[in-house]
């Protein structure tokens, strides 16, 4: 399973259209957008895991697409160590 970083996301994306969006490309096993600790608002990324074939093709798929107006940063996300 990878874990994938979608960056420059539009602020009123939520879980359900992300899902959706990914799963042209597989099964999508959790979508955790990140939120402010203070405001609850969102950070504007998120993170996707799925199946590692289909991680490699929604990132080369989805990279500088343009989703509810922005153009996405999609890539592999690094652990927070790196």
């Amino acid at each position: 399973m990878k874990s994938i970083y979608i960056g420059n996301m539009a602020y009123s994306a939520t879980k359900e259209q992300i899902s959706e969006l990914f799963e042209r490309f597989g099964k999508v096993h959790s979508v955790k957008i990140i939120l402010d600790k203070e405001s609850k608002r969102p950070k504007g990324f998120c993170f996707v895991e799925m199946d590692d074939s289909c991680a490699l093709e929604a990132i080369a798929k989805l990279d500088n697409e343009e989703f509810l107006g922005r153009r996405l940063k999609v890539n592999e996300a690094k652990s927070k160590k790196e």
